[in-house]
Order: C-alpha cells, then sequence, then structure tokens
C-alpha cells in the first residue's frame, strides 16, 4: 500500500517537471500535426465505447500539446515590447485632422505591420493552448462521471445463498489451478535444471529471510534501546529514536521481500501462486507499519509523552485492529487480480469481496471505540495554552473516531445491498486515511524533537512557533496523499497544479505560487538586509555622533520603516506583479481605510511625526495625565510604551501624544525643579525657621548651588505660616528621594529647635441638640475650661460630646435639622 502511493507521488513530481515536448520543433508547435490530433481525439472522446486507458492516454498527449502551446505564446515577447516601445516613441497618432509628416506616418504603419505580424504566432498558440485545454476538461469529465457511476453502480447482494456455491467452486478451481501449474513446473526437465541452477541463489535467499524475519525485530528494538542509552541528553532521544525505529520495520520487510525473490527464482509458481505469494510481504508491511505507528503514538518517545495515551491492552489491540483491517485490504487486492486472471463473474467477486470488507469494517469500528475515550497524557498537569491545544486535537480526534463510526457501519450494508464498489472505496481508502493520519501524527512529533535537538530545549519546544509551523508544512504536503487514498486520479492533481501554477488572476494583477514565493524571497532577503543595517547604525555608527540617543532611537526606526518599504516594493516587481494594477486596488481600499481604519492611520501617522519631530524620544520621563507617569521604552507605528513605576506598561496610541498635552520632565536634560512646602505654628521667628530651610537644601548633594536653592515665605495661612523650599536638581528622576531626604531632615531640625509643625483645628458649632437622640431635654453638664496650650489635644468627638445650646450664640435657636 505505502509502496504503491510512493510510485504515485513520484510519478506526481515527475509530471511536475519540465515535460520533454515532442510535439515542438524548433519553428515552435506544428500547427498541422495539432489540427489532425485534435479532431481524432475530438471523435475519440465523443465515442461512448472508448476506454478510460485510451482516454488517459489521449489526455497524457493534450497535456504535452498544451504545454508547448504555453510555451509558444511567450514567443517574440522581447520583439513585441520593443516594437510597442518605438510606436510610443512617435507618440499618439493625430485626431483632430491634422495631417501627420509622411515619414513618420510612414514609419507608424510598418511598426503597425511588424507588431501584427510578431503577434500573429501568439495569438495562434492562445487558440491552440484553449482548444486543448477544453479536450482535457473533456476527458477530465467523462472520467469522473464514469468513476461516479461505478460508485453507485447496484450489484448482487453477496447475502444471497444461491451465489455462494459458484463462489466457492471458483475460489475452488483458482487453488487447484495454482497447484496444477506449481506440479507441471516440477515435472518439466527445464523447470528443473532451472531450479538446480538456482539452487544457490534460492538457499540464500531463505536463510536470509528467514534470519531478518525471526531475529530482525529483536535486533531492532536493541538498537532502538541502544541509541537512546548512547544519547547525552533529553533533547536528542526523540530524534534518535525516531531513526532507530525504522530499522523495526526495514528490517523485517527485507526478510519478506528475500522470501519473494526466492519464489519468484524458483520458476514454479504460475501467476496464480506468485499473486497468492506476493501477499506475504504485503501482509507483513501492514502488520509492521500498525505495529510501528503504535509505538510511536500510544508509547512514550525519546523525553516525551505518548501522543495518545492508551492502556497496555489497549494498545495491543489497537495495534491488531489496525493491521488485521490492513490484511483485509491486501487480500481485497490480492482477490481483483487472481479475478482478473480466472475471470470471476460480479456475483463471485462480491460474494468473496464481502467477508473482506465486514471483517475490515469491524476492525475499524473497534478501533474508533478504542481511540475514542484516549485521553490528553498527563492529565490535569497540562494547563494554560498547552491545554487549549490538546482540547483542540482531541477534539479532532473524537470527530475522527465518530466518522468512522458511521462510515463502517454504512460500508456494511452498502456491500449487503450490492454496492461493492461503494463499499471498498469507504473502507478500505478510510483505512490508509488512519494510518496516515498517524504517520502525519508522527512526523509532527519529530518535528518538535528536531527543534529541541537543534537547540536544546527540550521544555521549551511546545511552546515555540518553528514546530508549529513544521507541522503546518507536513500536514499541508500530505494533502496529495489523502487525495490520492480517495480515488482522485495523478492526472487531476497535475491539473490543480498547472492551474495554481498559472495563477489566478485578481483586479488585473496575476498571483501564482512562483510569483508568491518570490515575494517572499525577496521580502525576507530585504527584511535581513534591513535588520542588518539598523545593527550597523545602531552599534557602530551613531555611537560616534553628537545624535542624543532618542534621536539615535529615531533614525534606526524611521530606516527600518522605510528597508521595510523598499523591500515590499522590490519584492512586488521580482513577483512580476504590476505596480499599476496594485495603485487600482490600493486606491479602491483607500477608501475603506478611510472610513474604516482611520484610527490606526491616525496613530500610524502620529507615529511618524513622534520619530520625526521628537518631543519625547525612549528614556523620556513623561506624564500623560490621570496620573500616569513614567519612562518611555519604546515608540512604535501605532502606539507608545510607557514603563509606569509600578514596573507596568502604559499602552498610549500615538494621537493621544500629539492631540493631548504631554508633560515631558526630561526632554533635552535631566535638570528639574523641586518643591516642599512646609508650615509652621504662629508666633515663630521666620527668619529662623528661613535660615534653617536653606541650610536644609544646601546640605543635599543632588541640588545645584547655581543658581541656589530658595527659601520663600509664601502666606500666612488659616493654621500656619507657609514657606516653601525651591531648589534646581542635577537629576529631576531624584526629586522624590530628594524630597523625601529634606522632609526628614526638617522634622529633625525643627524637633532640635522647637519650632512646631501646626495642624489643621475645627470647632464644630450645633444646633437644636435636642434633635441628636433627645439629649437636649437633659441638664448638659458642665465642661471645664481648657486651657489654650493644651486646645490642640482636644479631639473633634470630645469637643462635640462637650459643646451644650447655651454655648452656641444664638442659645440653641434655629431650625431643626440644620448644621454649620
Amino acid at each position: 500500500m505505502i509502496r504503491h502511493l510512493l510510485a504515485r507521488l513520484v510519478l506526481i513530481l515527475c509530471l511536475c517537471l519540465p515535460l520533454s515536448l515532442s510535439a515542438q520543433g524548433e519553428g515552435g508547435p506544428d500547427y498541422a500535426g495539432w489540427e489532425s490530433f485534435a479532431e481524432a481525439a475530438e471523435d475519440r472522446i465523443d465515442d461512448r465505447n472508448t476506454e478510460n486507458a485510451d482516454l488517459e492516454a489521449i489526455r497524457a498527449e493534450l497535456v504535452e500539446w498544451r504545454l508547448s502551446f504555453e510555451q509558444a505564446q511567450t514567443a517574440n515577447a522581447s520583439r513585441i515590447q520593443t516594437l510597442e516601445a518605438q510606436m510610443e516613441a512617435l507618440g499618439p497618432a493625430p485626431e483632430d485632422g491634422t495631417v501627420e509628416p509622411r515619414d513618420v506616418a510612414e514609419r507608424r504603419s510598418a511598426l503597425r505591420r511588424q507588431i501584427e505580424s510578431a503577434r500573429a504566432p501568439v495569438r495562434s498558440a492562445e487558440e491552440a493552448y484553449t482548444r486543448a485545454d477544453g479536450l482535457i476538461g473533456e476527458i477530465d469529465g467523462t472520467l469522473l462521471d464514469r468513476q461516479a457511476d461505478a460508485l453507485t453502480e447496484l450489484g448482487p447482494s453477496p447475502l444471497n445463498p444461491t451465489l455462494w456455491p459458484e463462489a466457492a467452486r471458483a475460489l475452488a478451481d483458482s487453488a487447484v489451478a495454482a497447484w496444477t501449474t506449481i506440479s507441471d513446473n516440477l515435472a518439466s526437465p527445464e523447470n528443473r535444471a532451472t531450479l538446480r541452477a538456482n539452487a544457490v541463489t534460492i538457499l540464500i535467499y531463505l536463510v536470509v529471510a528467514l534470519v531478518l524475519v525471526a531475529r530482525g525485530p529483536r535486533w531492532s528494538d536493541r538498537m532502538t534501546e541502544w541509541v537512546r542509552r548512547r544519547v547525552s541528553g533529553e533533547a536528542g532521544k526523540g530524534v534518535t529514536g525516531f531513526l532507530a525505529s525504522l530499522g523495526e520495520i526495514v528490517v523485517p520487510l527485507a526478510g519478506l521481500v528475500a522470501l519473494l525473490l526466492a519464489a519468484r527464482v524458483s520458476g514454479l509458481l504460475g501467476d496464480r501462486a506468485l499473486v497468492a505469494v506476493a501477499a506475504i510481504p504485503q501482509i507483513g508491511l501492514i502488520y509492521l507499519f500498525w505495529r510501528w505507528i503504535a509505538g510511536r503514538l500510544f508509547y512514550p518517545t525519546g523525553a516525551g509523552e505518548p501522543i495518545l495515551d492508551l492502556g497496555s491492552v489497549r494498545r495491543r489491540e489497537a495495534t491488531m485492529m489496525g493491521a488485521l483491517a490492513g490484511t483485509m485490504s491486501v487480500f481485497d487486492g490480492r482477490l481483483s487480480a487472481l479475478a482478473e486472471i480466472d475471470g470471476y463473474s460480479t456475483a463471485t467477486v462480491a460474494v468473496l469481496s464481502f467477508p473482506l470488507v465486514a471483517i475490515a469494517a469491524g476492525a475499524l469500528f473497534r478501533l474508533a471505540r478504542i481511540l475514542a475515550p484516549a485521553t490528553p497524557p498527563a492529565d490535569g498537569a497540562i494547563q494554560g495554552e498547552m491545554a487549549e491545544d490538546h482540547n483542540f486535537a482531541y477534539l479532532v480526534l473524537r470527530t475522527i473516531t465518530r466518522i468512522v463510526l458511521v462510515a463502517s457501519v454504512v460500508a456494511v450494508v452498502l456491500a449487503a445491498a450490492g454496492y461493492m464498489t461503494a463499499a471498498k472505496a469507504i473502507v478500505f481508502p478510510l483505512l490508509r486515511s488512519l494510518g496516515l493520519l498517524g504517520f502525519v501524527a508522527v512526523l509532527s512529533r519529530l518535528g518538535y524533537d528536531l527543534y529541541a535537538l537543534v537547540t536544546r530545549r527540550p521544555d521549551g519546544a511546545r511552546d515555540a512557533l518553528v514546530p508549529v509551523l513544521l507541522s503546518f508544512c507536513i500536514v499541508t504536503a500530505s494533502i496529495p496523499f489523502f487525495l490520492l487514498i480517495w480515488g482522485v486520479r495523478e492526472d487531476q492533481l497535475f491539473e490543480l497544479w498547472a492551474t495554481l501554477r498559472a495563477g489566478v488572476t485578481l483586479g488585473g494583477v496575476k498571483i501564482s505560487p512562483s510569483n508568491f514565493f518570490t515575494f517572499v524571497l525577496v521580502f525576507a532577503i530585504g527584511l535581513g538586509i534591513t535588520r542588518l543595517f539598523k545593527t550597523g547604525l545602531r552599534s557602530t555608527v551613531l555611537p560616534k555622533t553628537k545624535i542624543d540617543k532618542g534621536g539615535q532611537n529615531a533614525i534606526v526606526a524611521g530606516a527600518g520603516y522605510v528597508g521595510i518599504f523598499l523591500a515590499a516594493i522590490v519584492a512586488i516587481v521580482a513577483a512580476g506583479i504590476d505596480l499599476s494594477a496594485l495603485a487600482i486596488v490600493a486606491g479602491a481600499l483607500s477608501v475603506g481605510i478611510g472610513f474604516g481604519l482611520q484610527n490606526i492611520v491616525q496613530n500610524f501617522v502620529s507615529g511618524i511625526i513622534l520619530l520625526i519631530e521628537r518631543p519625547i524620544s525612549e528614556g523620556d520621563w513623561i506624564d500623560v495625565g490621570n496620573g500616569q507617569m513614567g519612562f518611555v521604552r519604546d515608540i512604535s507605528v501605532r502606539s507608545t510604551r510607557v514603563e509606569t513605576f509600578d514596573k507596568t506598561d502604559l499602552i498610549v496610541p500615538n494621537a493621544d501624544l500629539i492631540s493631548n498635552q504631554v508633560t515631558n520632565y526630561t526632554r533635552g536634560n535631566l535638570i528639574g525643579r523641586v518643591i516642599v512646602p512646609v508650615g509652621v505654628a504662629y508666633g515663630t521667628d521666620t527668619r529662623k525657621v528661613e535660615r534653617i530651610l536653606r541650610e536644609i537644601a544646601e546640605d543635599q548633594p543632588m541640588v545645584s548651588m547655581n543658581p541656589a536653592p530658595q527659601v520663600l515665605f509664601m502666606s500666612f495661612g488659616a493654621d500656619a505660616l507657609e514657606f516653601e523650599i525651591r531648589a534646581i536638581l542635577r537629576d529631576v528622576t531624584f526629586v522624590l528621594a530628594v524630597k523625601n531626604d529634606i522632609n526628614h531632615a526638617i522634622a529633625q531640625r525643627f524637633a532640635e529647635e522647637g519650632i512646631e509643625i501646626p495642624f489643621a483645628q475645627r470647632d464644630i458649632w450645633l444646633r437644636n441638640p435636642e434633635a441628636l437622640g433627645g439629649r437636649g431635654t437633659e441638664p448638659v453638664p458642665e465642661v471645664p475650661a481648657v486651657p489654650p496650650s493644651q486646645a490642640a489635644t482636644v479631639s473633634q468627638s470630645d469637643r462635640l460630646g462637650a459643646i451644650g445650646p447655651e454655648d452656641m450664640p444664638d442659645g440653641g435657636a434655629g431650625d431643626e435639622g440644620e448644621t454649620t
């Protein structure tokens, strides 16, 4: 099965290479020969009795003709371009009746004739290309219709008992015929002489087969364990284990192939016996493949957990179910070959195929039931994004198992009803698809192991982007295999590739895979050159200039934007995309951008203004309002990142920095001012306070002496005499530390000098105290007088409880509930 798929893929790759165009001569395509071939091809296509093989042969020749016409369309391209440039140089022809000079008119007419002559082969090639492409489409449609008719064809039901004796006789006759052929060959002197001559070769093949089949699996297991023990580090165990495990398939399979070669060399087997013997290596390959897949999926590999976590019993059962279904697939292929040799009837083939389909469907059903309750490895220990990835993977697994459960039941029902072709088209491709899915999962795990081996980070591979992209490429590369498994012909895949290679036209722009890869490659190269240039500017050129750090960052950022823009333009031109067509598309999109993305565009333009005008730079201490301040860490295209003093990132849109008021404390220099207010009690010597405060300010090492710090007597406050220390700091970023040190020094000096720092005092007068719980009807106790020196120690709650109506100016009269 795998060998057949690999052969198909090699055929597709060969078709994708440039074909030798036998229909194209040195002077271009032979249009006379094409005309006769096209007419004959049309007649064969219209004939419903034309076999599929004949249609595929005609299609192959049509593909060669079409390729020759495709190449002929580029003929004279440079010559036509030169003539058109000459025509443009003459200027437009006069349209207002003005007579053009004779020599110019003659030259214009000559150029027109030359252009028409040069374009004639191109038009012929375009017409022939269109015709060939249409004939290929007709053949594909005919083959597709026939394939659909075969799937819906109703044959005899294999459950009809009257058909069983005929099927049993046909199978017995084939066995008897095979044995008879072997006996006749043994009785033939020529065959016995050939057997004696090849006896040594046959013996060698048999010994090799016996040794490799009997001891190969054990040797492979030992080799795998030996490699794992010799690997130093957990990162390489996955890769080395994968490579060593391939011997579990290769070594025993080589022994089975040797057995088949021994049977062929003997010359005793006829066609029927060779059909049966050829099934031995195929069955062995099926078993070895499923055993290897189970070992890579259900068991820990390298340093990683198993991809699917099953119990030991369920692991073995899943392996046997896959191998059993695969064996039925091999038997079905051998049965088809035997039916072609002995000419079995449709009823006989249906009866003999039904057990194979039923057993395969039952094995798939059981396999799906085994895989359905599978749980992620280390269940409960995976959290965060990894848990989400596992949940997605197992959601896909549950969906696949449900599809397999339903499809296996439907296949058995269809086979029992007589739709044997449809049943086979469901069961056996489904089995191969499951095997391919398992192989893709193993290769994806190998991608993670390779990344861990290269980076020496086995724990970080799951969170990296590169293994995810590698897995995506593996899944994409597996799509042609899935299409081949489900009946898509190689010609259809090649036609799809030809369509993709030709490109799709969108808005006048032709997009093809070659253009896309060219664009990506050139843009990646340009991006790499831009990053190297930015690194050189930042580390080598700009540090040797007198430009400040903010200006250097602005230059580096601007160089990066220009480099990306130029890389995109060069990549577009290199990919062959017409910039004028892109200009039309950009003009159409500009309206949508103006309405839907105006904020993004506004922030982008504001970012460019910030980089050019540089009102703020990286490292500046800014205040964006609402008490949000911090240091500018990065100015990007859309926003600016400000690191606050809480060590959190504040993302500010660039438009807000341009349109709103922003305070920059460190623009141009680090010099700034600190203001420390302080109040003293009434009656304090103000000159003494001024002297003390000036001494405190001058003692601070961060305070600049030029200009000298100032101490100002600001005002007579309600509770204190208010002073301010105003000093210039060498580094304003130390303003809080300096203010803290000054406050500590003030508290210490004032305590030493006996200077009092007052605090606010308030007297509360109540009207109608009887409203407070009826206390107004009781006699109020007399409050002792409080000396003025102790007035500050009376709290507001004490004064509230000690004040009565007689203490108020109006004797407690007033409206009920009014307070002042």
